[in-house]
């Protein structure tokens, strides 16, 4: 039975290191040492055969599969090397292949560094390619110019991928063990309105959570609310003056953004008003339940203005403000204190963080918690009562300072290792007005997200009605479908497409422009795309019937090109996981797009008499390639948080 025990556990073992780690199966009621490894050996065995059905499924990240191959190529022709490097990308040209790897120009470097040996770039190339494993996806390599190595793809490995696409759908390439990723985004104030300023964090955390969700991770998608503070004093004073009878009858705040201009001017030129408001301050930290009842009215009255901006862009969030982590700041203060990390300071606790010029405040001289203080408790309950493996914060650029020695603050107390743990601020740019400044209103004011949104709805009306669709080609409830997926689809797109990092310019001639790389080109190529098997007669069963008989004939160059770029989709999506920058979506679903036109320009899908315009023949091959792009660009759509429509 010893014998048997130990065999039981090896195999446990090696299948753990499958990633084969589920949710483990409870064990009560079997006393048996034997008889628990043979039941948590078979459960490991079930889900070692439910991650390989889904691996199976899983559309192949061709890069990621070149840079195995490459990489066993050279530890077999360089085996002393440690960490040489392992540089693989799509050509960007027919002649030099599908694929490059440049690998060989680095270890000529490393070489000469490490071993004082000559040796040419091309003769490295050389003794790697003779090295190349067998495998399934490479037809030929070629030794191009100085060293660089063109990989030819076969045809019949990149047409049975795309058979295995219709059949299957767009799967997201397999990422391992299950990871937690919490995505702080969007974060607006209670009692003020949204504005131009929150668009780019809601949009941009919107669709990170939505590409980390497709790829499989657990996401946890968190609103961090304004919703604690000492404003709430002067707006609780204002409220118990303008409606003092506010505990029992609900108060008809309609426009919250002038109460708070209202309350602010009186704390501003009324000292008396402005006592009374450090007071009900005090009263609120304390819990007293007739100003929490004050609160809570506030920030209802807020809650209902966000969400609706929340359901015009389809935006899902988890409230948690910063009244969320008040209980836990005391605690924090605490630990940093024992740790012999706090200075007091003129009466304030602060924190240095060793590269940090500025230190954190964690208790203010007259008791009271800050920013910091919130911020650190929100960290901390993340990453332990959460247990988040990432951490991403969709913050301004201009936060990165403080975002940053927050962090390391928590690196330096101990909460996380991040070798192990990921905590990263997904910073962008501001939004500009077609004036290069700032964008505001003409009377320079802050612009007002709803007025945004609602002159989006009306341009997309215009514009789908330039081009007469109202008139003929739809219903009323297709045009107000193709309304606001235009409107909103060319706001978020405009947004996403440009890189996070820079400020971009708000215009929206520009992002309703049916040319170029915009939302409005790529809905109207979509709906070109998914109507050309409906036009000839073909149904989704009869596609799918031929998803499994056909094979995808690849003979014509620009039929080659299209189905290379619709397997490029899984290594996009990988890029994004790492950088965080997701305008890389945008260029390939444009890029996508082209490449379409250029296939369907050149190849006939379905031939018809010239004369009687009756169809001849359909190429079902060929629709089956339409099928497949459409299908990518669908996902692509759905993780930019874009809608499409399928008449236009």
């Amino acid at each position: 039975q010893e014998n048997e025990i130990k065999l039981l556990t090896a195999e446990i073992e090696r299948l753990k290191n499958f990633g084969c780690l589920g949710v483990s199966p409870s064990l009560e009621g079997l006393r048996d040492e034997n008889a628990k490894l043979k039941y948590r050996l078979n459960f490991l065995r079930k889900s070692l055969q439910e991650e390989r059905s889904k691996a199976a499924k899983s559309m192949i990240n061709i890069n990621s599969c070149l840079q195995e191959i490459f990489g066993a190529a050279i530890q077999a022709a360089y085996p002393d090397l440690e960490n040489p490097p392992l540089v693989v990308t799509p050509s960007q040209q027919p002649k030099f292949g599908d694929y490059q790897c440049n690998s060989a120009m680095g270890i000529t470097q490393i070489l000469l560094k490490t071993k004082e040996q000559k040796v040419s770039p091309r003769e490295i190339a050389e003794k790697i390619a003779k090295n190349i494993p067998a495998n399934e996806c490479i037809e030929k390599v070629e030794i191009a110019g100085p060293g660089f190595i063109n990989v030819h793809l076969r045809k019949d490995f990149v047409s049975k991928q795309l058979s295995s696409l219709l059949m299957n759908g767009v799967q997201p390439p397999a990422v391992g063990k299950r990871k937690k990723v919490v995505v702080d985004f969007s974060s607006p104030n209670i009692a003020k309105e949204m504005h131009v300023g929150h668009l780019r964090s809601t949009i941009i955390g919107e669709s990170m959570c939505r590409l980390f969700e497709f790829a499989g991770y657990d996401v946890l998608r968190l609103n961090h609310l304004g919703d604690w503070g000492t404003q709430f004093g002067m707006l609780i004073a204002h409220l118990q003056d303008k409606f003092p009878d506010y505990l029992t009858v609900s108060p008809p705040i309609g426009d919250l953004q002038a109460f708070y201009k209202e309350s602010k001017r009186r704390f501003d030129t009324e000292e008396e008003f402005k006592k009374r408001a450090y007071q009900c301050v005090v009263l609120l930290q304390s819990k007293n339940p007739d100003f929490i009842k004050a609160w809570e009215l506030i920030c209802d009255v807020s809650r209902k203005e966000f969400q609706k901006i929340y359901n015009c862009l389809d935006i899902t969030l988890v409230e948690r403000g910063e009244s969320f982590y008040h209980d836990m700041m005391k605690d924090i203060v605490k630990e940093f204190e024992d740790k012999g990390f706090v200075q007091v300071d003129d009466g304030r606790k602060i924190v240095f963080v060793p590269g940090f010029p500025v230190p954190l405040t964690i208790m203010k001289s007259d008791g009271g918690y800050t920013y910091d203080t919130s911020d650190l408790a929100a960290l901390k309950h993340r990453l332990y009562e959460e247990k988040a493996d990432i951490l991403i914060y969709v913050v301004d650029s201009g936060q990165s300072v403080h975002l940053q020695t927050v962090f390391a603050a928590g690196q330096m107390i101990g909460w996380y290792d991040p070798k192990v743990t990921r905590v990263a601020h997904a910073a962008f740019g501001v939004v500009l007005g077609e004036d290069k400044k700032k964008f505001k209103t003409r009377s320079g004011d802050t612009v007002r997200l709803i007025d945004l949104l609602e002159e989006g709805l009306k341009r997309a009306m215009d514009k789908l009605k330039d081009k007469e669709r109202d008139k003929v080609v739809l219903t009323a409830e297709e045009l107000k479908a193709a309304q606001t997926s235009v409107a909103f689809g060319c706001i978020k797109y405009a947004d996403l497409s440009h890189n996070r990092l820079n400020d971009y310019v708000f215009s929206f001639d520009k992002m309703l422009d049916d040319r170029g790389n915009t939302a409005a080109y790529l809905l109207y190529a979509f709906t070109r795309i998914r109507a050309i098997a409906r036009l000839a007669n073909i149904d989704e069963q009869m596609l799918r019937k031929a998803a499994r008989e056909e094979v995808l004939i690849l003979d014509h160059e620009k039929e080659w090109k299209l189905g290379k770029c619709i397997l490029r989709f899984p290594e996009i999506l990988q890029k994004i996981l790492e950088d965080l920058l997701l305008h890389t979506l945008c260029d390939y679903l444009y890029e996508l797009a082209t490449t379409f036109t250029e296939f369907y320009d050149n190849c006939y899908c379905v031939e018809k008499d010239r004369q009687s315009g009756q169809i001849v023949k359909v190429n079902m091959w060929r629709l089956l390639l339409c099928e497949a792009t459409a299908t990518v660009m669908a996902k692509g759509f759905d993780i930019l948080g874009i809608k499409p429509v399928q008449r236009m």
